[in-house]
């Protein structure tokens, strides 16, 4: 059978549908069977593993995984080793469920005891490991069960092959995981530290494989905040590393797995993204990503196009991902990227593109160029950007909808040239729609595109966005679970109450509903920011000519008002100062009588009390009211 079957797939399926995989785990757990027999066993399981994907659904079916993990108790080494080689194939293919590493507590910690056994031991455990870390959870469990004491001398091992497996045991360990790469620090292997073990690794004399997988295990310390990112094994030594992984001499896997890490790398750090920015030229390099497949007439040879058409997509997203890290923050660095070749082209194109990740990629890419308000004045208006990004909004899944609608507010921002034909485009209805998703961040992008949009605007703006969305739905944000909703849903209130004229019109046929959300927003627990904002709504009510009428009949308003001058915060002190000027300016219809009324209130104290406030904002606005009542 063992004969018959290596390198021969369709001999391998004859013998799993003839029924040979049930017999032989049976004479593999017979204690009767000899030890040879039973190691003859595992080797042909192990083989019949190496064949297709539902050559494995058939092992797993029959209950290979339990069986074989059973047999790593016996003492004979050739056996355990059989037994690890086929458990290793197993379980490093994509349709076998990890879970099952982790179903019997007392698996991992067997496995650890093993380790020390042969360097067979350690290469397929260290495989299996890293192939079986997919959660949070698991890395627990693995670092519970001591994996990083144990797994650390592996990494100067006589054996490339062992090395390699216990590095990549390391990366997946240490993956946006603080206590695990906290403790990677600290570890020191044959009395060096193990940083410094993993910057031999990347040097250029070391298998790419293996300075790719070292890189990883110093990004993913970095990104868990174990490294400085400062640091020199970072900034001289991880981070070229991955940008040379980039360069044209790599294979196209490579270049992909190095421009994602790099990307990684460097997301929440503007020194890394400008030091990255001129290493090797990197901006020009990631151009050469988007030229694959190359054209079909010049390529011969058709595995190599199957293979660069594999690739292809996977290029353009890793290079979409390095351009939105690399262009998150500085000025210059988008300018760069704009003005490489064809780069606003190639964006519009992958956002129409059928593979999902490239379009996500290329939006994050336009998401991160479009915090530049130069990018938005020129290159986004020139290509008209907006177009294709409408096109995206339309029924996409949540993850690019929330990249999508983020850009697209800022393509609303009020010096934005794309603003009046997003607007002429009917986009009001969809972003009311967003406010409604299950998703916070969709519903706060949605509310914040339409507080950009409402900045500033003409009353036929305002007017629609208060028709769409409904008074219903807009007093359901303003009593959102989440603050950010909050406090966007209140800057959209107060942008559509500003200018007289809008003021009135707005308070005259939804002012009790207003004046409703503000006192309920004003009594309860919420954040200054979110108090503070209400708190200039209401002063910009009390700017409007009949809209101001509404507070002034509303003695609990009037108190609530009189409360926050005093309040401890000083903020919250110069909104309601500022909301009682407006309420006793001197120019306008009936100010004696609400001066008046105010004075009745004890307001006229409070405001000789501000005016001696060490704050000298707030003692100016003070003396500024008061002046109302000499004038």
């Amino acid at each position: 059978m063992k004969n018959a079957v290596i390198g021969n797939n369709k001999q391998k399926a004859n013998l799993i549908v003839l029924g040979a995989v049930p017999r032989l785990l049976y004479l593999l757990q017979q204690s009767s069977s000899s030890q040879q027999l039973r190691t003859e066993c595992a080797v042909v399981l192990g083989s019949l593993a190496m064949g297709t994907e539902n050559n494995i659904k058939s092992l797993v079916d029959c209950h290979i995984i339990p069986t074989l993990l059973q047999g790593l108790l016996c003492p004979d080494l050739i056996f355990t080793e059989a037994c690890l080689r086929c458990l290793r194939t197993v379980f490093i293919s994509p349709v076998t469920p990890v879970q099952l590493l982790y179903t019997d507590p007392t698996v991992i910690p067997h496995l650890m005891s093993l380790l020390s056994n042969s360097q067979r031991t350690q290469e397929y455990i260290t495989q299996i490991f890293s192939h079986c870390c997919k959660t949070p959870e698991h890395q627990t469990v693995l670092f519970n069960h001591g994996a990083i004491q144990n797994i650390a001398p592996l990494l100067i091992s006589a054996s490339y092959k062992v090395r390699m497996q216990a590095l990549k045991c390391f990366s997946v360990l240490a993956y946006e995981n603080t206590q695990v790469s906290m403790t990677l620090v600290n570890v020191l292997v044959d009395g060096e530290q193990l940083t410094q073990v993993f910057v031999k690794m990347m040097q250029r004399d070391q298998p790419v494989e293996m300075q790719l997988t070292a890189a990883k295990c110093l990004t993913y310390m970095c990104r868990a905040g174990a490294i400085r990112t400062d640091d020199s094994c970072v900034v001289l030594k991880t981070l070229p590393c991955l940008v040379r992984m980039c360069s044209k001499e790599h294979l196209l896997e490579e270049r992909v797995e190095g421009a994602e890490t790099l990307a990684y790398l460097m997301e929440p750090d503007v020194e890394l993204q400008r030091i990255a920015s001129t290493t090797d030229h990197l901006v020009a390099m990631l151009a050469d990503y988007f030229k694959y497949p190359s054209s079909v007439s010049a390529i011969t040879d058709i595995k190599r196009l199957d293979h660069d058409l594999k690739h292809a997509h996977e290029l353009r997203q890793a290079a979409f991902k390095l351009y939105a890290s690399l262009g998150s923050n500085d000025e210059d660095i988008r300018k760069k990227i704009t003005e490489t070749e064809n780069m606003m082209d190639r964006i519009v194109s992958g956002l129409s593109e059928s593979s999902i990740k490239v379009r996500l990629a290329a939006v994050r890419c336009l998401h991160s160029l479009s915090r530049s308000v130069q990018q938005l004045r020129t290159s986004f208006h020139d290509h008209a950007v907006w177009k294709p990004l409408m096109k995206l909004l339309q029924n996409a899944p949540d993850e690019v909808l929330v990249m999508a609608s983020s850009t697209l507010c800022n393509l609303l921002l009020e010096f934005s040239p794309s603003k009046e034909p997003i607007l002429e485009s009917g986009v009001i209805e969809l972003l009311c729609s967003l406010t409604q998703s299950e998703s916070p961040a969709l519903r706060v992008n949605g509310i914040w595109a339409l507080m950009n949009m409402a900045f500033q605007a003409d009353q036929k703006v305002k007017v629609e966005i208060v028709r769409c969305l409904g008074t219903e739905q807009l007093f359901r944000l303003l009593s959102d679970p989440d603050a950010n909703v909050l406090m966007k849903t209140l800057g959209l209130l107060r942008n559509l109450l500003s200018t007289r004229p809008h003021i009135d019109q707005i308070m005259s046929s939804h002012g009790t509903q207003i004046m409703q959300a503000v006192t309920l927003i004003l009594e309860a627990e919420h954040s200054i920011e979110v108090k503070e904002q209400t708190l200039c709504i209401l002063a910009n009510i009390a700017d409007g000519n009949t809209a101001k009428e509404l507070i002034m009949t509303n003695d609990d308003m009037l108190q609530k008002v009189k409360y926050y001058m005093g309040h401890s915060n000083v903020k919250l002190q110069l909104a309601a100062t500022f909301c009682v000027s407006n309420l006793i300016w001197n120019e306008e219809d009936g100010s004696q009588d609400r001066q008046d009324k105010l004075r009745e209130m004890g307001f006229v104290d409070v405001l000789h009390k501000l005016t001696q406030s060490t704050d000298p904002n707030l003692s100016d606005r003070a003396k500024t009211a008061l002046q109302q009542y000499l004038a």
